[in-house]
C-alpha cells in the first residue's frame, strides 16, 4: 500500500506491515528470536522497512499468535508452523468446494439445504 494512501485506509488494512519486530513480540507476549523462526519456517514473510527492517501486518500477527498456541502447547516451532499451513489449506480448500458445492447447485435448480 503506497504511502499517499489515507491514513484512516492503512489503520484499517489487516495486510499494512504497521508494526516493527519489537512491538509484534511484545503484542505477542514472545521473543524477536519467535518472529524470525516462524519467518524462517516461511510461516509468514515480514515486509521490510526502507532500512530493511522487519514489518509485521494484523493478519500476519494472527497467523503468528496460531502458531505460538501450538508452541506453548509443547509442540516444536517447525510443527506448529506446518500444522497452521496445512490448517489455512484445507480451510481454503474447503471454501472453494462449498462455492463449487453452491454452483452447481444453482445451475442445476436444487435448493442448497447446508452441509450434509
Amino acid at each position: 500500500m503506497a504511502a499517499d494512501t489515507p491514513l484512516s485506509d492503512r489503520l484499517d488494512d489487516d495486510d499494512y506491515p504497521a508494526y516493527t519486530m519489537g512491538r509484534a513480540a511484545e503484542m505477542l507476549g514472545t521473543t524477536p528470536g519467535f518472529l524470525r523462526a516462524v519467518g524462517e519456517a516461511r510461516l509468514i514473510t515480514p515486509l521490510r522497512s526502507e532500512g530493511g527492517h522487519r514489518r509485521y501486518s494484523r493478519y500476519q500477527l494472527r497467523i503468528a499468535a496460531r502458531a505460538r498456541e501450538l508452541v506453548d502447547r509443547g509442540t516444536p516451532i517447525e510443527a506448529a508452523c506446518r500444522i497452521v499451513i496445512l490448517e489455512d489449506q484445507l480451510e481454503e480448500a474447503q471454501r472453494i468446494n462449498a462455492e463449487y458445492r453452491r454452483a452447481a447447485q444453482e445451475a442445476s435448480g436444487v435448493p442448497d439445504h447446508g452441509p450434509s
